[in-house]
């Protein structure tokens, strides 16, 4: 059926995790009314909230006391009103994560200096991916709890609340639990994905099970039921700490520089790295590696600065690669074709940000389709609709008058050389005059050509006209010479008896073009000749194919001569590596002057190419000289005294025997193709994702949001989809928020910061909203403030990042962007959510000489299981790198669907004894 298709793993799993939270929910509440009068309860209240309190933005909804009808249709108000504004968030989200993606994209040239000295200049990111991560990348994934954390405790008087920090918990333990649980069990049967950046993972998993510890220890250990100034500074500075820790064990500075570790060294490469998967790429720590190797910290740095030197060129390496393959799978496609297609591809494969994934899932959820399809149809329709530009050349109104050549040759006896001259553009049907003169060079007019003038009349419709210039010949050896003819005077016949000069018309109908001076050389032909190339080097690209090198014969044309050539190697190596070998003979026949050699270059298509070698002419050799004239010439005769009139013979005939030029070793320099490197370098460019994901204008944000498009991944019969029933109707319900926050600026403003600035203040009034609705769904249902953070709050912020999190795993090589910003996240969700908006409370009641009380009660129980389950669950996943397994992510089904169950059960665990431990069920702290 049109517009059907299969539920995919992760909308079928948030769907069920949904209703088990629904169902935890309305057992809670149920399980209220009856507390255990065996616990003697450490919380303020074990009932849930009766009574509702004006939000920061919604006032209470009166009456207070509905009846049961109206309690239930509030309920419903509310529940929908929430999940509206959660999709709200997740659109102005998705701007802002456009924006993060924009800053974090920014590149700057630098130098390289390469080992022979030799410099480069490259495009690297501004910022490092690591700190990008856990700093603009985080704060974008979890830019609602935070905002929803600090909104309620600044808009409630500065009085701790328990919805900001519930909801930076429960986000935790679903980011923990659920998310890298459908991670898990997503990936394709027989694949496994694993962590690459290992140490970074162990930072930041390190400290998001520290930041709770740290938590519970500012609540119940060191101040109780209060939080102190310098507790609250000191979370909001392990933000930076942590940043720190992570970019220094990324870039292996200090400590990790003397730590021992064990590589292995790519035998192809000479890089040291870690075996991933199916191919080796970048540089890992692995210390179960074959044929490893111990290191000190000096070498390995040393290695390590070499490496990321060439780091530096494996886009365009990658780039190369995937330009070859494709055409070799399609030798049929023109190359913008090619480079479509090779654009597509790279954007498909290369490793992507947390923030581009995540405006992915956004807009596919939301019926905005695929960003990387739509992205290169749109840079196919441009490409196209530029080609089919036509520029029509400007008519030309004035004739042009000139020489076509410029450059003549002819032998010292051919008797005359003919020139042409042509007439271009203009009014055809008109009579032009045009005068000739010849001028003295090195030739003379009277002894080596006749001196010659006189006007060359172009009657209409005549295009071209010839001159014949004398040419005289002698029997004296001589130098090659040259003269000049030169045009003048030019004039146009106005009527029949009127011509006027071209400057004395009102405007010009006729002028003198380029060039209005030829030049004649005449060749002596009483000598054999100087073979020669017209230079020493020559510079030829590496898809010239057949390169043709002329050799010239000049100083005469006599007699037939052999030249002999071959081809030397010098950094280019012949054998169809680099050039065939070449080798043979020219044979000049009497008079002819030029000859041509060509010696087969092989492309191999290296972005950055500088080798030589070299083609060498052999000694001529005359082949119809005399017998007499042999003798003359051969070496090897007897001595005998030779009588005056041979020795003038022979001095005569040395004079006229064939010799090599000035050039006679030609250098050829193989260079890369411009051609191929420009287009790599476009590739390059275009693959950055900042270019898919930002926009910039106005226009192009309110077109794209009242655009319904299909949601596929993947299409390989290469037809348009049509938008299914979904789209649409997920299109319709989000048309509001679309339109509503193309007014934010386009990232192209300002680096994308203007849009960053504007989304982050409507994120925060959105949350704001989100928190009175929450508190209100919550009181009018009977719930406490902790449970409905935990059970729906967390879970409706955190749905866009469950998306992005499973296309990433199935997309992404590695697991680092489904797994690693999952830790980095639930670690800055503390540092942030909970820091800066307790730093801000604690410091105001100490200027008013009062404590900052913060109840633990339920927040200290609900993260100390947190903390507990977050251990297992990183001891399950590194247990998962064993090789058995191969990796965090996918593996064996059995052992796939056993780590999902266990995380769902560890979530489901965390839901109901939170729950139950809020209203007495279970004792608390």
């Amino acid at each position: 059926m049109e517009g059907s298709r299969p539920v995919n793993p992760g909308s079928s799993a948030c769907l069920w995790l949904g209703l088990v939270s629904v169902t935890v929910a309305f057992l809670c509440t149920e399980a209220r009314t009856t507390p255990s009068p065996l616990l003697t309860p450490s919380n303020a209240t074990c009932e849930g909230n009766s009574k509702c309190r004006p939000g920061i933005i919604l006032p209470i909804w009166y009456p207070e006391d509905p009846s049961m009808g109206d309690k239930i249709a509030r309920v419903i108000v509310y529940f929908v009103a929430m999940i509206y504004m959660f999709l709200g968030v997740s659109i102005i989200a998705d701007r802002f994560m456009a924006a993060i993606e924009v800053i974090t994209s920014q590149e700057k040239e630098i130098i390289i200096k390469r080992p022979n000295g030799e410099t480069t200049t490259t495009t690297i990111r501004v910022w490092n991916e690591t700190v990008s991560n856990l700093t603009l990348m985080a704060l974008g994934s979890s830019a609602p709890e935070i905002m929803l954390s600090v909104i309620e405790v600044c808009g409630h008087g500065f009085n701790a609340g328990e919805l900001g920090p519930s909801t930076i918990v429960g986000s935790a333990a679903f980011n923990m639990f659920v998310i890298i649980g459908i991670c898990v069990s997503v990936i394709p049967q027989g694949e496994v994905r694993k962590v690459k950046h290992l140490r970074v993972f162990f930072v930041t998993a390190g400290w998001s099970i520290f930041a709770y510890i740290w938590l519970y220890m500012i609540l119940a250990v060191f101040s109780p039921n209060e939080v102190q100034v310098w507790e609250g500074l000191l979370t909001l500075a392990f933000f930076p700490i942590c940043v720190i820790l992570a970019w220094v064990a990324d870039r292996r500075l200090l400590f990790y520089k003397f730590m021992h570790k064990k590589y292995r060294t790519d035998k192809h490469r000479g890089v040291i790295i870690e075996t991933e998967t199916e191919r080796s790429k970048g540089i890992e720590m692995d210390g179960k590696m074959v044929n490893s190797h111990f290191m000190d910290g000096g070498a390995a740095s040393n290695l390590i600065g070499l490496i990321e030197n060439k780091e530096v060129d494996e886009s365009r390496r990658d780039m190369i690669r995937i330009l070859k393959d494709l055409k070799q799978k399609h030798p049929e496609k023109e190359l913008d074709q090619l480079v479509e297609m090779a654009n597509y591809y790279a954007l498909s494969h290369q490793q992507k940000s947390r923030a581009f994934y995540r405006i992915q899932a956004t807009r596919m959820m939301t019926g905005a389709g695929n960003i990387l399809k739509k992205h290169v149809a749109e840079q196919a329709k441009k490409s196209i609709s530029v080609q089919e530009v036509h520029v029509e050349e400007p008519e030309e109104y004035v004739s042009r008058i000139a020489f076509e050549p410029a450059v003549y040759q002819c032998l010292e006896n051919c008797g005359a050389a003919i020139l042409t001259i042509t007439r271009k553009g203009g009014d055809i049907n008109k009579t032009i005059y045009v005068d000739y003169k010849t001028e003295d060079g090195s030739a003379n007019a009277g002894a080596d050509y006749e001196f010659s003038e006189g006007t060359v009349v172009f009657k209409p419709g005549e295009m071209f006209k010839e001159i014949s210039i004398g040419i005289i010949d002698d029997d004296i050896f001589e130098e090659d010479e040259h003269f000049f003819v030169r045009l003048c005077n030019l004039r146009v016949l106005e009527t029949e008896d009127e011509v006027l000069s071209a400057n004395s018309l009102p405007y010009p109908k006729a002028m003198l073009g380029f060039p209005t001076v030829a030049t004649v050389t005449i060749l002596d032909d009483d000598h054999s000749g100087i073979f020669t190339f017209e230079s020493g080097a020559a510079h030829i690209s590496e898809s010239i194919g057949i390169m043709e090198v002329k050799v010239i014969r000049t100083s005469g044309a006599r007699g037939t001569v052999i030249v002999p050539y071959h081809t030397v190697e010098g950094l280019a190596k012949g054998g169809g590596e680099d050039f065939e070998d070449t080798y043979g003979e020219l044979e000049f026949k009497n008079d002819e002057t030029c000859k041509v050699v060509h010696v087969k270059v092989i492309d191999d298509e290296e972005y950055e190419k500088n080798k030589n070698f070299f083609l060498e002419l052999g000694e001529p050799r005359m082949v119809d000289m005399s017998l007499q004239k042999a003798l003359l010439l051969a070496e090897d005769v007897p001595e005998r005294k030779m009588t005056s009139d041979e020795e003038e013979a022979r001095r005569i005939a040395e004079m006229g025997k064939p010799v090599l030029g000035e050039h006679s070793k030609l250098e050829v320099i193989i260079e890369e193709s411009y051609e191929f490197k420009s287009t790599v370098d476009k590739l390059i460019k275009k693959t950055n994702l900042a270019l898919v994901v930002g926009t910039n204008s106005w226009r192009d944000q309110f077109m794209e949001a009242i655009t319904v498009s299909a949601d596929e991944d993947e299409d390989d019969t290469g037809e348009e989809r049509l938008p299914s029933c979904f789209d649409y109707v997920m299109h319709f319900l989000t048309v509001f928020w679309k339109v509503l926050f193309a007014c934010v600026p386009p990232t192209d403003y300002m680096n994308g910061w203007a849009c960053f600035v504007i989304s982050i203040v409507i994120i925060g009034l959105l949350t704001a909203v989100i928190g009175d609705l929450a508190s209100h769904f919550g009181c009018t249902i009977g719930l406490k403030d902790s449970v409905t953070a935990v059970v729906f709050v967390a879970l409706g912020t955190s749905i866009p990042d469950t998306f992005a999190s499973k296309v990433s795993a199935v997309q992404d090589t590695y697991a680092d962007a489904s797994i690693g910003n999952v830790t980095g996240s639930n670690a800055v969700n503390v540092f942030l959510g909970i820091g800066v908006a307790w730093s801000v409370a604690a410091i105001y009641w100490h200027m008013k000489g009062k404590p900052f009380v913060v109840e633990a009660g339920s927040l200290a129980f609900s993260v100390t299981l947190f903390t507990i389950f977050a251990f297992l669950a990183i001891s399950v996943l590194l247990y998962r790198r064993r090789a058995h397994i191969g990796g965090e992510l996918g593996g064996p089904r059995g052992h796939r669907l056993a780590t999902s169950a266990f995380l769902f059960g560890l979530w489901f665990l965390y839901i109901l004894f939170s729950s139950l431990e809020a209203y007495c069920h279970i004792e608390g702290f």
